[in-house]
């Protein structure tokens, strides 16, 4: 292996930023403030909150309270930005609070840019948050190219405009390219990081990848047969508040058997472990111009 780097290809959630301190704080500040409001048990909203992400493939899905059975009488057809607006409030709120990258990622992002090296994102998440952080986070432009799913289809009748609180181009990122995953395709499918490598021209050797996930991104990255990092500080699994997301994942019971099998691998071994922070990774690889 080499050190000699012209590609950097990086997870974003929990690599880049702690994407579970974020939801958890986000959601758990709406989930408090819906109960509030309606007088409805957060003990019968959970399940279905989780049928509703499971519907939808997402835990982050922007119609979610138009769309508990539990809430209906109480919107009564009146948008739930009407009725419960102190609980988006609160969400956004949270979402301001805790959307921060992790210490040192922004300069190691800058040093790299200013060498000339490729950045590329590549997320599970759906484009309109990886958008909405990317922006927020000012990675617009630092990043060249990012991969992310298309966003999920919203009911009969909404747009896009109908979930924005700012104005479209708020959104759209202006300076990075985005380009969509196939449908339905997951982590560690090294498929969907092949494409990428040929889509682009990128020489394996001259790459490196980064991810939190040892059985979805570093198997990735290993499969594919691209240099790795594990963003080891970026564990989130383990801790006790990682239950709600549990109780009201997207996941499938198919889905939960199919995280069953990829953590039954035993061959998956990062090639470097960044144990600290993202900024390791200039101690490891000599990056230089693409």
């Amino acid at each position: 292996m080499s050190n000699y780097k012209t590609t950097l290809i990086t997870d974003l959630d929990n690599t880049l930023f702690d994407w579970v301190e974020l939801w958890l704080n986000s959601f758990s500040a709406m989930l408090d403030e819906i109960v509030h409001v309606s007088g409805v048990k957060k003990e019968l909203l959970i399940p279905e909150i989780a049928a509703v992400h499971q519907r939808h493939g997402t835990s982050e899905y922007s119609m979610l309270i138009e769309e508990l059975p539990a809430l209906k009488r109480i919107l009564n057809g009146r948008p739930a930005t009407e009725v419960f607006a102190s609980a988006v409030q609160a969400y956004r709120d949270q979402r301001r609070k805790y959307l921060v990258l992790y210490p040192s990622v922004a300069a190691t992002l800058a040093e790299l840019k200013s060498r000339g090296t490729r950045i590329i994102g590549y997320t599970e998440s759906m484009a309109f948050y990886s958008n909405y952080r990317v922006k927020r986070l000012e990675l617009d432009g630092v990043f060249d190219f990012i991969f992310c799913p298309a966003d999920h289809v919203l009911p009969e009748g909404v747009s896009a405009d109908d979930l924005r609180y700012y104005p479209a181009e708020h959104y759209s990122l202006q300076k990075t390219i985005q380009h969509f995953t196939p449908k339905g395709s997951k982590k560690p499918d090294a498929r969907v990081l092949e494409a990428i490598v040929n889509d682009l021209g990128l020489t394996k050797s001259e790459c490196v990848y980064v991810g939190d996930s040892l059985m979805k991104d570093i198997a990735m990255a290993a499969d594919c047969g691209i240099e790795n990092a594990w963003a080891k500080y970026g564990q989130a699994h383990s801790r006790p508040e990682y239950r709600l997301l549990q109780d009201v994942t997207h996941w499938t019971p198919e889905e939960v058997a199919r995280e069953q099998r990829i953590r039954a691998r035993v061959d998956v071994h990062p090639d470097h472990t960044l144990e600290v922070g993202f900024s390791e990774l200039l101690d490891i690889f000599d990056f230089q111009k693409f």
